[in-house]
């Protein structure tokens, strides 16, 4: 019995293990698409990260007025398979990615000051659990 429990605990940090390590590869191609080619594009400072399973996560950020910005996401080599869709706080969509073939990044330039929320989600016809990586930057 105890062998059971302590395989049982076993299996699941080394579970954990496995999902951290995939995040930290995602991280690092998340950044090659936030940058872009020409290398213009900074981040913000924040990595948002969620392990989901037909789920949706949701990160609240402040766009500024007259900056470009950059969100971008990755939830596996070559992937189409996130979806994010930008919302104002009274729930009012103001992109989403799904129209465009989940794209993994989208440029943007907001007019003035405003609250968001971000949702990202895995596209379940394509992947139902896994991580997905997020970032934001702005133009330099």
């Amino acid at each position: 019995m105890k062998k059971l429990a302590l395989y049982s605990i076993f299996t699941l940090f080394a579970g954990f293990g496995a999902k951290a390590q995939n995040c930290e590869i995602l991280i690092k191609d998340c950044e090659k698409i936030l940058k872009g080619k020409e290398q213009n594009f900074v981040s913000d400072g924040q990595v948002y990260t969620a392990f989901l399973d037909r789920e949706k996560a949701e990160f609240k950020t402040t766009f500024f007025g007259g900056t470009t910005y950059r969100i971008a996401t990755a939830a596996g080599k070559g992937d189409k398979y996130v979806i994010f869709t930008v919302k104002d706080l009274n729930g009012n969509v103001l992109f989403t990615n799904r129209k465009f073939n989940n794209s993994n990044y989208w440029d943007f330039k907001v007019p003035g000051t405003i609250p968001v929320v971000i949702e990202t989600e895995l596209d379940v016809n394509k992947r139902i659990t896994g991580c997905v990586v997020m970032m934001i930057g702005f133009k330099r």
